[in-house]
């Protein structure tokens, strides 16, 4: 259909699975939007889930250098593991996700397939026209995601408080004052 997409994003950072996955899979809801805030404006926990987050239910709220937000709901539907883990989206994106993370030498090669229905009105009716320019979006926002968590395995593993405050912040979201104000 017009209004489905489907994207695989590979991301390489210097690491250890276990530093990606502590980072990925972070309890704490508020997290993802210290670190990646270029695309995650809002996380409220609806269910905390069982062993690796199996069951966690996230109410999010995104965006991407697009002047548009979206709402939708993460749903893990397979635990985190060494491996990765695998969600279900709904709202307006309705899909599911898988991460999948792979040691390779210093490196964590990062897999994320995305394949979604865009369910938002303004995506549905315009996709057949601007596919190409919400896959640009979707681009941007995990170009921004890789560069953030590089940001955070720097500021994880820094020394101390100094060096800590020398890493540089996140990228920061394009028209934040729009999405805070409306939310739409």
């Amino acid at each position: 259909m017009g209004n489905d997409y489907q994207f695989t994003t590979e991301w390489r950072v210097t690491g250890t699975v276990d530093e990606v996955r502590a980072i990925l899979g972070d309890t704490d809801a508020q997290a993802v939007t210290r670190w990646w805030p270029s695309v995650y404006l809002g996380i409220e926990e609806r269910a905390p889930g069982g062993d690796g987050g199996l069951g966690r239910v996230l109410d999010v709220f995104t965006k991407g250098w697009l002047p548009y937000t979206l709402r939708w709901t993460l749903t893990v539907t397979e635990p985190l593991t060494d491996g990765g883990y695998a969600l279900e989206a709904s709202g307006d994106f309705v899909g599911t996700g898988r991460w999948t993370f792979r040691q390779d030498g210093p490196e964590v090669q990062i897999i994320y397939d995305w394949r979604i229905h865009a369910a938002k009105p303004l995506l549905r009716r315009l996709s057949w026209l601007l596919k190409p320019a919400f896959a640009a979006n979707h681009h941007w926002a995990m170009r921004k995601g890789e560069q953030s968590l590089q940001l955070e395995l720097r500021r994880r593993r820094a020394p101390d408080e100094a060096a800590r405050q020398a890493v540089p912040p996140p990228p920061p979201a394009t028209f934040r004052r729009r999405a805070r104000a409306t939310g739409s």
